[in-house]
């Protein structure tokens, strides 16, 4: 499988898992106002916005690791590489830089979003 292929599989899951980890406390939010018996029985929402976060750190951790992992193999292979395969090496890099920035900053959208939604 080459570079391309595999950078776009794992971003688009990635994303998903984003958005799923996202969803998670909105649909756990405790019962509506209507529900309410009066009992005094709340929800508690503090351990739903520690998995949330957690579950944030852990993505925004692993995307920090394959990325640094595949910055230290690419350079390698260029510092190895013939003047070809330096070209290609080349060629490869900005779309790892790309790929790069896209973890970093979905990991500080998915951390703001949730705070906002957690703020709610």
């Amino acid at each position: 499988m080459n570079m391309k292929k595999l950078s776009k599989i794992i971003s688009v899951l990635l994303v998903a898992f984003m958005m799923i980890s996202i969803v998670t406390p909105v649909l756990a939010v405790g019962p509506s106002p209507q529900d309410y018996d009066g009992s005094g029985a709340t929800t508690d929402v503090s351990k739903i916005n520690d998995l949330g976060q957690n579950v944030i750190s852990i993505v925004a951790t692993v995307g920090s690791i394959i990325s640094v992992v595949v910055l230290v193999v690419l350079g390698i292979k260029y510092m190895m590489g013939s003047a070809e395969e330096k070209a290609e090496y080349k060629k490869t890099l900005l779309p790892y830089i790309i790929g790069a920035a896209l973890v970093f900053a979905a990991s500080t959208v998915a951390t703001v979003i949730f705070n906002f939604a957690s703020s709610i």
